[in-house]
């Protein structure tokens, strides 16, 4: 029986041994597509209705039965494994799927053959007309695979230079400039990459042509720290973005940063997507995460499946991400910590604290919930049925700056924040993996904990918060033995998005007047 290899990245084609084989059916291609990805049998009437949308039940389920017989007879044997209700690749026959394989490298951390073996985006340059369904099932897939090459890549760039490779890093992070051309973190990733490797005209060609992409697509300037990477040598760039490190916890490497020094650490947890390094890439967002450093060593991370952290199958609930908040504390040698939970961080910081008090000098939430949806006695959520929908409308504008109008209003009109918020969104995510994500946040109701937080805690939420209401962070509080709540002007969710004085203002009043006894930890600098 001869085997058959499947190349879903690039133009799709199918090959029998060593031959390739002329397929003149483009439905028949998808159909070998998506049984191939599905890895296991699908019903009948999904892939009829996939493929044949518009056709009565019976005349679509028809017409699969004939294209079976036509693929088979293509491929020269019996390739499916068919009933009366599924169908499948046979598990008799020796398959091979590129993308499938590329996903094995990534999950093994052999990050440089799975970049070998990303040849193009998935289903490239193909697409079925008639069939929406299956094309946003394309896009959604490919999203997902990008994101993991993307993820990828920015590993290889950290490993090739830190093996002092320094041409192969340019390689892979001239890839990376190629994916999201306006990114300033992957535009340095390149430049500082060929400085190391002592090709200075080449990296100058390069700043000079980001100089001009941003000029032309955002009407603005590079950043300090792009500018200063083409200062001499002696003059380093202030508030440099930090080396990002990985620690290992249960089932996943998580990427994380430290950043200053001081009694204190402070680890911020931000919503549901983040990038710990294109974090620092926006202006306003980089002024906020230095504003906290004035007040003790910064810890940053990336949750699981997030980010540069390692992708999982799954949303990374409550319980597993206070877990991977007590890994990372434990690689950056923590002896006291304040939590700054920002929107649905807060919850996994909510956890953390009740599970190791002696640990937490302090909790900040800002913006933040106990319970993802409406319940009759949580009535400040959208009800399940409203937060679907709101998810689905989020997924279907991912790679666009989606949902900057109600995280961040105040940027939503400028052009550099929303091209900032589209590559962090691209980079931390896909729009099929996010979904896995956003399930778990709908579903998290961390209220029974809140009677048992036993440290001291400070709520901030703006009055007119367009994404999470007032009263869910009134109410939290509220539970909270002791917290002090505090109601601030504007509608901005982001916590460093408008003012940020009254922000950062509060928090140092509520910092400065933790025990000194609770606020200090060992002596090792970040």
């Amino acid at each position: 029986m001869t085997g058959f290899s499947l190349q879903a990245l690039g133009l799709p084609e199918i090959h029998g041994g060593d031959r390739p084989i002329k397929l003149g059916l483009r439905k028949g291609l998808a159909l070998l597509v998506y049984l191939a990805e599905a890895q296991g049998a699908v019903a009948r009437d999904v892939v009829a209705t996939l493929l044949w949308p518009e056709s009565p039940r019976e005349t679509a389920r028809a017409r699969l039965r004939r294209l079976l017989h036509r693929l088979e007879t293509t491929l020269g044997q019996h390739v499916f494994e068919t009933d009366n209700t599924s169908v499948r690749w046979s598990p008799a026959v020796e398959l091979k799927v590129d993308s499938q394989l590329f996903e094995s490298a990534c999950d093994r951390g052999a990050f440089e053959e799975a970049c070998l073996r990303y040849r193009g985006d998935f289903l490239a340059g193909f697409s079925l007309a008639d069939c929406a369904e299956f094309d946003d099932w394309a896009f959604f897939r490919r999203e997902a695979l990008r994101g993991r090459l993307m993820q990828g890549l920015e590993r290889l760039v950290q490993d090739k230079n830190a093996a002092g490779e320094h041409f192969a890093a340019a390689a892979h992070a001239g890839r990376l400039v190629e994916l999201d051309p306006l990114s300033e973190v992957y535009g340095r990733h390149l430049i500082r990459s060929l400085l190391l490797a002592g090709d200075r005209s080449s990296a100058e060609r390069h700043h000079a042509a980001l100089t001009q992409r941003l000029r032309d697509e955002l009407g603005v300037a590079p950043e300090a720290a792009t500018e200063a990477l083409m200062a001499p040598a002696t003059a380093p760039p202030a508030h440099a973005v930090p080396t990002t490190l990985y620690v290992k916890g249960a089932g996943a490497h998580l990427a994380y940063q430290t950043y200053g020094s001081g009694e204190l650490d402070i680890l911020v947890m931000p919503g549901f997507v983040s990038h710990v390094e294109r974090a620092w890439e926006h202006p306003s967002c980089r002024a906020f995460l230095v504003s906290l450093m004035s007040l003790g060593r910064l810890i940053m991370f990336d949750r699981r499946g997030i980010g540069l952290s390692d992708r999982v199958g799954s949303g990374p609930s409550v319980d597993v991400t206070a877990e991977d908040i007590g890994t990372v504390l434990r690689a950056a040698h923590t002896r006291r910590v304040v939590l700054f939970g920002a929107s649905e961080g807060g919850p996994a910081c909510i956890k953390f604290a009740v599970d190791e008090p002696r640990l937490v000098a302090g909790l900040i939430l800002v913006g933040s919930l106990a319970k993802g949806s409406w319940a009759p006695d949580h009535p400040h959520a959208l009800r399940p049925s409203q937060y679907d929908a709101w998810s689905q409308q989020l997924v279907a504008e991912w790679g666009g700056p989606a949902g900057i109008e109600t995280f961040g209003p105040s940027l939503s009109r400028d052009p550099q924040a929303r091209a900032w918020w589209a590559g962090l969104l691209r980079a931390a995510s896909s729009p099929g993996s996010i979904w896995a994500v956003l399930k778990a946040l709908r579903d998290t109701d961390v209220r029974h904990l809140l009677p048992r937080v036993s440290v001291p805690t400070l709520v901030l939420h703006r009055r007119n918060d367009r994404a999470v209401r007032l009263a869910a962070g009134r109410d939290m509080a509220d539970q909270i033995p002791g917290a002090r709540f505090v109601e601030l002007d504007g509608n901005d969710h982001w916590f460093f998005a408008g003012a940020q004085q009254p922000v950062l203002e509060a928090i140092k009043r509520f910092v400065s007047a933790l025990p000194r006894s609770t606020a200090r930890r060992s002596g090792r600098a970040g």
